[in-house]
């Protein structure tokens, strides 16, 4: 008797420890499916296929640390340029799809498989968790072109087929695209004058070596407020604090024209939806915070939540539009 009260008393003791022992974990990381591995249970890398110093990197390394606070794993930013992208996307693919690995994309993710054959499908290979900023372009023009809304442009380009030109960042860019959506919606034929880097394309558009551009807000709006450039309307959904009287595309007449670039998180496509939503309501907690808030709007980005669900219908659904804009223009990119 006094063996099996003693070795009840063992067993109950086990239970009670192993029980204690996984409160305290599931308080530290909580886990709402406890069949899958703790998460995460070692470091987190997040792909940049951009070289360091550009947005993508800015905000992988703005989340990071946030994430490290809350989760107590480091995080890794990882560069990997080059291929439009396609060396880091395939990166990522090939990565094991337990939600240590991650990358962070911009709208050029939907765009590239348009102009390439990649070793990935944009959409099926991937795993969408969750959108992190976005930003909207306004189409500025010389103020030698003599227009001021989107109806005379349009007019004017009717008018003089195939004379007027805009300058991009680059073929295959989003600033190339919104160019030939414009065009494609609008019915009419301006020329695409590519460069190598928007900088380049600001800078002669500014000069008059080009009519006009699709621009980051903040990078055109000093040359709008000095009149060096004329601001005609938005390429978004929404107007701007900052330019209140500037219409959008849509609220011009271009009912249609919606054009956004977003950055996003995406994972391999395998990644247990658990880890998926885990990863998402944490970015999303992180775009809360005041501070991050005001670090995206100074840098002329607005946070942007959605579940995963919504997220990949959004890379679902411009991977479609640029599938038509490119097929319309005819675009063609070397790889």
């Amino acid at each position: 008797m006094k063996f099996r009260l003693a070795t009840m008393c063992g067993v109950l003791a086990a239970m009670f420890f192993s029980f204690a022992v996984t409160a305290g974990a599931q308080q530290a990381n909580p886990h709402p499916h406890p069949h899958l591995h703790p998460y995460p249970s070692k470091a987190i890398r997040i792909i940049s296929p951009y070289p360091p110093g550009g947005t993508t990197d800015i905000l992988a390394r703005m989340i990071g640390p946030k994430i490290t606070e809350a989760w107590g794993q480091q995080v890794i930013v990882e560069n990997r340029p080059g291929g439009n992208t396609v060396i880091g996307s395939e990166a990522l693919v090939k990565a094991a799809p337990d939600g240590h690995t991650l990358l962070l994309i911009l709208t050029s993710h939907t765009i590239v498989p348009n102009l390439l054959k990649t070793p990935y499908d944009p959409v099926k290979d991937f795993a969408a968790v969750s959108p992190v900023a976005s930003t909207q372009l306004v189409l500025v023009v010389h103020p030698s072109l003599p227009v001021t809304t989107v109806q005379q442009l349009i007019a004017l380009a009717k008018g003089k087929a195939g004379e007027l030109n805009y300058g991009s960042g680059g073929t295959g860019t989003v600033t190339h695209l919104a160019g030939e959506y414009f065009n494609m919606l609008a019915g009419v034929r301006i020329q695409h004058i590519p460069y190598k880097g928007s900088a380049q394309a600001l800078t002669d558009l500014i000069g008059g070596q080009v009519h006009m551009y699709y621009s980051p807000p903040i990078v055109a709006l000093p040359h709008i407020k000095t009149n060096r450039l004329r601001a005609v309307a938005l390429t978004g959904d929404a107007r701007l604090a900052v330019l209140p009287q500037l219409p959008t595309m849509r609220e011009a007449g271009l009912k249609d024209f919606e054009l956004k670039i977003w950055y996003g998180v995406l994972a391999p496509a395998a990644t247990p939806k658990p880890i998926i939503d885990m990863l998402g309501a944490q970015i999303g907690r992180i775009l809360a915070l005041p501070d991050m808030r005001e670090r995206l709007l100074s840098q002329g980005m607005d946070p942007f939540v959605t579940t995963p669900e919504q997220f990949a219908d959004l890379v679902r659904a411009d991977f479609a539009k640029y599938g038509k804009i490119v097929k319309s223009a005819g675009i063609k990119m070397e790889p």
